[in-house]
């Protein structure tokens, strides 16, 4: 599909609009106050996705700027799969980079960043510096700061840990539960490559660490060693 506008995807989105879809997202999304959703299972919101793969960025961003959940997501899934597409040029996966971190105010929960992060940000900054990420995990916004874990997920891809830990050192006492559920499902898999230095990491902070990130990164662990580090919380 060639030349495929925002208009188009909406209208097509609307068709599979589901009363008790729109029941079911309801019940399950938090931290979503003020948000609008239409009731269009994301499954089908990602196969949408995948045939307006082709979308210019200038209408990703119309869709950006929807005040509909599912067609937020839609944008970004777009933007997750032209990324990583190997025919996708490099100054394509430029602007997609940019227009993530530009309309970042759009992105504006775990799903959509989780979406996006690892193949837009992440996977653009892998051979490149990755201040950014230093600057969104310092951010007053909870969602930047889930970027900035999140992103680093096309690191491990890669073999590489270090920013993985870095990052998860600024966020192992931030205050928002959805970015310890991130910041614990990435250091979990950073132990994957690395168990060595994610024991090292949960020897310096078990203790005092939010106890649902510290279950998400103990989680590939042994079970003594689950029980070791859920008894350091408990001492702590």
């Amino acid at each position: 599909m060639t030349d495929v506008s925002a208009e188009q995807f909406v209208e097509k989105l609307r068709t599979y609009q589901s009363d008790e879809e729109l029941r079911k997202i309801q019940r399950y999304f938090k931290h979503a106050d003020g948000d609008t959703f239409i009731g269009v299972r994301m499954g089908q919101v990602f196969a949408l996705a995948k045939e307006f793969i082709d979308m210019a960025p200038g209408e990703i961003e119309k869709l950006l700027d929807s005040p509909v959940h599912e067609v937020r997501a839609g944008a970004v899934s777009i933007m997750s799969k032209q990324a990583s597409r190997k025919k996708t040029t490099d100054a394509r996966r430029a602007e997609l980079y940019e227009l993530y971190l530009r309309r970042h105010d759009r992105i504006d929960n775990w799903d959509l960043v989780d979406l996006g992060a690892g193949n837009v940000v992440g996977a653009y900054l892998v051979d490149k510096p990755r201040d950014v990420l230093y600057e969104l995990v310092r951010s007053d916004n909870p969602w930047q700061r889930r970027t900035a874990i999140v992103s680093t997920m096309a690191f491990l891809r890669a073999g590489d840990v270090d920013d993985t830990f870095r990052i998860a050192e600024i966020l192992v006492a931030d205050p928002h539960d959805l970015v310890h559920k991130a910041t614990g499902w990435l250091l979990r898999s950073a132990g994957d490559r690395d168990q060595a230095r994610l024991l090292a990491f949960l020897d310096r902070h078990a203790a005092t660490m939010p106890r649902t990130l510290l279950r998400y990164a103990i989680e590939h662990l042994d079970k003594e060693q689950r029980t070791y580090y859920m008894g350091r919380k408990k001492a702590g």
